[in-house]
């Protein structure tokens, strides 16, 4: 551990409130990308983060340099656990009363044009309706129902991109999901965009259809083409 860092884990530990704003600051990216493993539960991402970043903080308070483990490697496992604990405490997962209200909102504009229309309308149709962008009332459709999560087994194999991530120790599976993030912008624009869509924010395939604007097939295809492009890159 470097001595800038371990002077401000020391100061932190004492109260120091600018030295436990650095330290959040100078690990944000840590946070979010352990937030991320649970984005398409239900919960927002932003409460996601801030109960990673609660987790952080206790992480900070209980740090020893005399564990003899690397700080980031006692840290994750604490604000996992933060975030597993909301989780599992609350059952029906927390979702933001702003979020509720557009899900109802677009609820009621979905039937109101199945009645209309004499069918049910598309996602682009709800949008220009709305006056919303389509991947928002998406969005708010997961978050009010049971969203699959980067645990879902997708393709044939069965592959997840939690496999990807599947590593014998805490620090290595870090710098696994570093690699991935970078293997991401090696794909295509629509490869990236239907792992973002079904994986990051927790879509079905139909959603994610329709928000690309093709048929459920090739989202299907096309996710599995970027699956196993992934494999190759990693």
């Amino acid at each position: 551990m470097s001595g800038e860092l371990e002077k401000l884990i020391r100061c932190a530990q004492t109260g120091d409130r600018a030295a436990c704003e650095q330290l959040i600051l100078e690990n944000t990216g840590l946070v979010w990308s352990i937030a991320r493993r649970y984005f398409g539960r239900g919960a927002d991402p932003e409460d996601l983060y801030q109960l990673g970043c609660v987790g952080f903080l206790k992480a900070v308070q209980g740090f020893d340099p005399a564990y003899g483990t690397r700080f980031s490697t006692y840290a994750v496992p604490k604000i996992a656990g933060e975030i597993r604990r909301f989780l599992r405490d609350d059952g029906s997962v927390k979702v933001s009363r702003s979020l509720k209200e557009r899900a109802a909102a677009v609820k009621l504009t979905r039937q109101r044009m199945t009645g209309e229309l004499g069918r049910e309308p598309s996602l682009s149709e709800i949008s220009e309706r709305m006056e919303l962008p389509a991947e928002d009332i998406a969005a708010a459709e997961t978050a009010t129902s049971a969203a699959e999560s980067i645990q879902q087994e997708t393709g044939e194999e069965g592959f997840t991109l939690e496999d990807i991530l599947s590593t014998s120790g805490m620090e290595e599976r870090i710098v696994e999901e570093l690699t991935l993030r970078e293997a991401l912008r090696k794909l295509s624009d629509r490869e990236r965009l239907v792992i973002d869509l079904r994986y990051f924010r927790g879509l079905t395939q139909d959603k994610a259809a329709k928000i690309i604007g093709v048929s459920q097939v090739q989202v299907s295809r096309i996710e599995k083409r970027a699956l196993e492009n992934l494999r190759n890159l990693i």
